[in-house]
Parts: C-alpha cells; sequence; structure tokens
C-alpha cells in the first residue's frame, strides 16, 4: 500500500509513525511545504524570550531521522498543488527548484493544518514589519528582529493563546508590549468574571490592553485603531498578527472534497472525507462538540494527535469510535496558571443548555504549607441535572491538575454529585483534604438543590450602586483593609448577638473574603428564620479582580474603598 501524507508536525508526523508501527511494508510519503517536517508548534513563542534558546531545539524530527528510524520518505520544502481523485495522483511542486512532478497513492491524508488569518480590511497588512507565527522560520525571523535594538515596541492583535503567550515573552525580552483585542475581553474560553484576572496579571506586567478595540492600518511605525468611536494611534515598531487562524482547505476544495459548517474538511469517525481514499486531520478538519455535538474545530496538538491515529489506524483496517472533542486547554499569564475544558456559561447558554455556575477562591494547598494560594475555580453545570458542562481555573498553583480531573469527568459524563464523592490524592503539599474541585461540587450541589441562593460577581455593583442591604461578615480588621462602600460589617464571630441589625423584610447579600465565612453566616440566619438571603458567589476577592481593571482603565468610579487580592 502507498500512502502519501500532505503535511508534517503534529497531525501528518504522527500519521506516518503511527502507519509505519502497524505496515512495515508500505511506502509512506510525506511533502511538507515548510522547511521542517516535525517541530515544536506550542513553545515558539518561548524562543522569543530565550526559555527556548535554541531555535534549533525547536525541530523534533529532521527528514533523515524520519527515514531511519521509521523508513518514511520526507520531502520537505515541497508543495502539493492539486489532487486529481480520478486517478488517484498529487501534483507536487519543489519550492526550491520549482519542478514539478506527479506522485501516485492508494491513499491520502490531509494534515495541510491552519493559516494565520490576516484580514484584507486592514491597511497595510502586507508590510515587512508586519510578522506572523506559524513555524520555525517565523520564529527566527522574529527573534532577528528583536535583536535589533531599535525594535522596542511590538504590537500584538489578538488575545488568543499565541497572542498571550507572545505577549508575555516579548514583554520577558525587555520590549514594551501593546496588546490590541477586539473583543472585550482575552482568551474567549474562558468567562469574564475569569478573564478579568488575567487582565489584571497582564496590566501588572507592563503590558498595554486595548480591548474593543479594531486594527483599521498598520504603518512603519504604528498602529491606527479604533475603540468605541474613537481613533487611536498605538506606536510600534513591530507587529505581530494573532487575531486566529483559519484552516488551509484550498487542496480539498479543488478536490471538491465535502467542507463542514465550521469551514474545515468534513470526515467521520475514522478521520475519512467525502472520498473515502482521503482522510483529513487536524486543524483542517471539521469535528464535533461532545457536549453541544455540534460541529466545530479545535486547533491543538493533543486532538490532532489523536486523529493521525484513527486515520493510520482505519488504514490498516482497525476501527475508532469518534466521541468529539470537550475542548482542554492550559496557558501560564506571568505568574498566573490558567486552565479551561468544556464549555464556558457563555457557550453553554449560547447553546441553549439551561445552566448554572459558582465561584470559588480555595486554597490550592493547606495553608500552613509554603507557596500556598487561593485559587479562582468556577464550574459550570447543567439545571436541573447537575451534569458537569466545564470550569475554569486561575491561580499560581496546579489549575492544569484540577482542569484535568474536571475534563475526564466530562468524558465520563458525570454529574455534581459523582464529582462530590470522587477521590483523589491528598497530602498537604499538595491540596487540601477536600481538593478544590471537591468543594466547587459541594457548592454547586447546594446551588442546585436550592439549599442556597446566589448572586455572581457581574451582578454587585448593581446591588452596591442601588442601596442593597450587603453584610460583609469579615472581621473588623479585613473591613478596615478594604470593603464594599456599600456594605455593613458584622463579622461572623458577632452575628448572633448582632443578628437584630440584619433586615428580615428585604433581601440581604452576605460575603466575606471567599464565600466561606459568608455561607457559614447564610445557613446561621437560615436556621433563625430568615429566608430571603443571598451568598455572593466569589465574595470580597472575586469582586476585586472582577471591578479592579475595568476600574483602573474604564474611568468607573470604584465600589470598594480599596482593592484586596489576599
Amino acid at each position: 500500500m502507498k500512502i502519501v501524507i500532505v503535511g508534517g508536525v503534529a497531525a501528518g508526523a504522527s500519521a506516518a509513525a503511527r502507519l509505519r508501527r502497524l505496515d512495515e511494508h508500505a511506502e509512506i510519503i510525506v511533502f511538507e511545504q515548510g522547511a521542517h517536517v516535525s517541530f515544536s508548534n506550542c513553545s515558539l513563542p518561548y524562543h522569543l524570550s530565550g526559555v527556548v534558546a535554541d531555535s534549533d531545539s525547536l525541530v523534533m524530527m529532521t527528514p533523515e531521522s524520519f527515514r531511519t528510524r521509521h523508513a518514511v520518505d520526507v520531502r520537505t520544502n515541497t508543495q502539493v498543488i492539486s489532487i486529481d481523485r480520478g486517478r488517484k495522483t498529487v501534483r507536487v511542486r519543489s519550492l526550491i527548484s520549482e519542478e514539478e512532478s506527479e506522485e501516485s497513492y492508494d491513499r491520502l491524508i490531509l494534515a495541510t493544518g491552519a493559516k494565520p488569518v490576516l484580514p484584507r480590511s486592514i491597511q497595510g497588512i502586507g508590510r515587512s514589519n508586519v510578522h506572523v507565527i506559524r513555524n520555525v522560520g517565523d520564529i527566527v525571523k522574529i527573534r532577528r528582529a528583536f535583536d535589533d535594538p531599535a525594535v522596542t515596541r511590538i504590537g500584538i492583535v489578538g488575545g488568543g493563546f499565541i497572542g498571550i503567550e507572545t505577549a508575555e515573552n516579548a514583554r520577558k525580552a525587555g520590549k514594551d508590549v501593546t496588546l490590541i483585542e477586539g473583543t472585550d475581553q482575552v482568551l474567549a474560553p474562558f468567562d469574564e468574571e475569569m478573564a478579568q484576572i488575567l487582565h489584571k496579571e497582564l496590566d501588572d506586567h507592563g503590558v498595554q490592553l486595548h480591548l474593543r478595540t479594531r486594527v483599521q492600518e498598520i504603518e512603519e511605525d504604528g498602529i491606527i485603531a479604533v475603540r468605541d468611536g474613537q481613533t487611536l494611534r498605538i506606536p510600534c515598531d513591530l507587529v505581530i498578527m494573532a487575531v486566529g487562524v483559519q484552516p488551509d482547505t484550498a487542496l480539498a476544495v479543488q478536490a471538491g472534497l465535502q467542507i463542514g459548517e465550521s469551514g474545515g474538511i468534513r470526515v467521520d469517525h475514522n478521520a475519512q472525507t467525502s472520498d473515502p481514499d482521503i482522510y483529513a486531520i487536524g486543524d483542517v478538519a471539521e469535528r464535533f462538540n461532545a457536549l453541544t455535538h455540534h460541529p466545530g474545530r479545535l486547533a491543538l496538538a493533543g486532538p490532532a494527535q489523536r486523529q493521525a491515529r484513527a486515520a493510520a489506524d482505519h488504514i490498516c483496517g482497525r476501527q475508532h469510535s469518534e466521541h468529539g472533542f470537550v475542548g482542554s486547554s492550559c496557558i501560564r499569564v506571568f505568574d498566573q496558571n490558567a486552565a479551561v475544558s468544556g464549555l464556558s456559561e457563555k457557550a453553554a447558554k449560547a447553546a441553549g443548555i439551561p445552566c448554572d455556575s459558582v465561584l470559588i477562591f480555595p486554597n490550592d494547598k493547606v495553608s500552613l504549607m509554603p507557596e500556598c494560594h487561593y485559587m479562582a475555580f468556577k464550574l459550570i453545570f447543567e439545571v436541573p441535572t447537575g451534569r458537569i458542562l466545564g470550569a475554569q481555573a486561575i491561580g499560581r498553583g496546579e489549575c492544569d491538575k484540577r482542569i484535568n480531573v474536571i475534563a475526564a469527568m466530562i468524558t465520563m459524563h458525570a454529574s455534581l454529585e459523582d464529582l462530590k464523592e470522587l477521590e483523589l490524592c491528598y497530602a498537604p503539599q499538595y491540596s487540601t483534604a477536600k481538593d478544590v474541585v471537591n468543594q466547587a461540587a459541594l457548592v454547586a450541589l447546594n446551588v442546585l438543590y436550592g439549599e442556597v441562593r446566589q448572586v455572581h460577581v457581574q451582578d454587585v455593583r448593581a446591588l452596591a450602586e442601588s442601596g442593597a442591604c450587603i453584610i460583609d461578615v469579615r472581621e473588623p480588621g479585613e473591613y478596615a483593609r478594604g470593603h464594599l462602600r456599600s456594605a455593613k460589617n458584622i463579622p461572623l464571630s458577632q452575628l448572633r448577638e448582632r443578628m437584630a441589625e440584619i433586615p428580615s423584610d428585604r433581601p440581604v447579600y452576605l460575603h466575606c473574603r471567599s464565600s466561606q465565612r459568608s455561607y457559614y453566616a447564610l445557613r446561621c440566619l437560615q436556621g433563625n428564620g430568615y429566608r430571603n438571603v443571598f451568598n455572593i458567589s466569589g465574595s470580597f476577592l472575586g469582586i476585586c479582580l472582577y471591578e479592579h481593571f475595568r476600574d483602573q482603565h474604564e474611568g468607573r468610579t470604584p465600589i470598594v474603598t480599596a482593592y484586596c487580592f489576599d
């Protein structure tokens, strides 16, 4: 059997290696139009700061190593320009010699990936100072520009994962960095209240963040953009476009293969396209969301490798069961780790799934241990089933560990009850006896079963400005360091003696630092006949983190006397 693979990196290279493991006698040819067939795509931004010091170390496998280890014929700097499905051939062109030739196939795998979006509406998008990050050559070119002492101001357009990673590494390289994002938050998979924590982190580390800002023109020494109807001129010496990627389907379209709703090549559970002899894998292929069952794409290395295995297995006579993608990812943003899996609350609502969420700020390990920090953890669940829909975590500790637990639970169709009972490893230096994820499940079950009523942190400003009855149950010293301007301080330790000060004929909203003591206060009030009491999800810590960036950059009047972030 002769298999031709178009494209390398995570998908194509993985498919080639798997095919060889299953069939020692197959003829396998990989055409890659770039100079490298296998490289660490996700590590590219870290070359800018020197975390990855040598660009050569980004290359994982060379054509020579593929040939000696796997007997795979890899031809780099070679572009496949057309497919003849009737004759089962591909037309290829050498990007070095410009010579063209034909190659036959029994099975064809398209792993052409995705290409960076470069909006044609932006004037000057083709300037020499505009860069993208797609391969090793791109990052080497940007790093060479960084080494020029005259290049001090970097403009990054796009606040997704690549944009954020590039911003961090550019700052660590000593550059002045401006990050421009067209929507009202960075990192779209996170909900707004979680993204605000990352906005503050970027701001704290000197990244100039412009949200709701659209780039109109790129000049030699700056960017012209529009925000809220006002024109901005943002000085910069170099521009990196990171507004997203789109599947590179040109070959598939030319060959008449079906394209899916999301713009990727439509494939079945075995990664087969509408032509059973042609497969599509990785960023170019359309899959479906395991929670919504809607078509979609997930441009990550892990899913690409799993699709590569599915295609190779099927070519060699094995079946594959497709469960769809959950959507799990993580990122470091300076001193904060952030991770997400499943649906955000906004995505769940957009999909028509009735849902609710809880936001907690527990310690990530026992408080006596060094390096104990809070972790912002949001858990989204379906109402009334309690099915786990997603989670988001941000903190200095091991957020990825907690979100990996949630990813596994979502994959197993677990509920809040399952998560509550989940037995996890515990030692004081690693977690608390009730881990973050267990605590979130307990809080969510209280909300789901109607035992606790809550208001979300994004609703607190309206309550504070309307004169609602808000009770701060922290101790007086905590209250003095910073509090909601409209809140009355009745510490939990004094609550029973001062209960007469709390009205019973109007809604009462309780908060502490992280919602735990206010939960105790709520239960106490309920036990004494109060029925119209609410816990503020996220409490004072959540309020400060949610409000800080917008207060600082939008000219709003703070609803707190002083921000507290510990």
